[in-house]
């Protein structure tokens, strides 16, 4: 059984847009994790270094997270991850998803402190609405 602990090491954020224009209806966000490597310690765990970006179009704001996954388990799971990057393969999901769980819940407070929308996905509007009705407003304020 594989054990992963998230460590962050660096947190860069940066709000573009001006405090006093109102931000945009329309906004994309994208989120990118790029896993740089895995490498064996000494110590028989494995290390994988990452960054986790967040970027908006328009450019309102940008977010990067540094940081390590550790990780530990038995000799047999190790040495397949480490077997499978060294041919190039994919990070194991688990891993994708520890990093990107830990990581989102640091940029959405990033993003509350800096006054822009939080990198989450869009709630889905609700199919049995009257034609007639006016959406509701989805601007984000706090």
């Amino acid at each position: 059984m594989i054990h992963m602990n998230i460590f962050m090491t660096n947190f860069s954020a940066e709000r573009l847009w001006e405090v006093d224009r109102v931000l945009p209806q329309q906004v994309q966000i994208g989120v990118n994790i790029n896993m740089l490597d895995i490498g064996q310690r000494s110590d028989g765990t494995l290390e994988a270094p990452f960054v986790f970006t967040v970027s908006f179009t328009p450019p309102i704001a940008q977010i990067s997270i540094k940081g390590k996954a550790k990780i530990s388990g038995d000799s047999e799971d190790t040495k397949k991850i480490i077997e499978e990057h060294n041919a190039k393969r994919p990070p194991p999901a688990q891993l994708i998803q520890a990093v990107s769980n830990a990581a989102i819940a640091d940029a959405i407070l990033i993003s509350r402190s800096l006054n822009i929308p939080p990198p989450l996905p869009p709630i889905p509007q609700p199919q049995g609405q009257p034609s007639g009705q006016k959406p509701p407003d989805t601007r984000y304020t706090a």
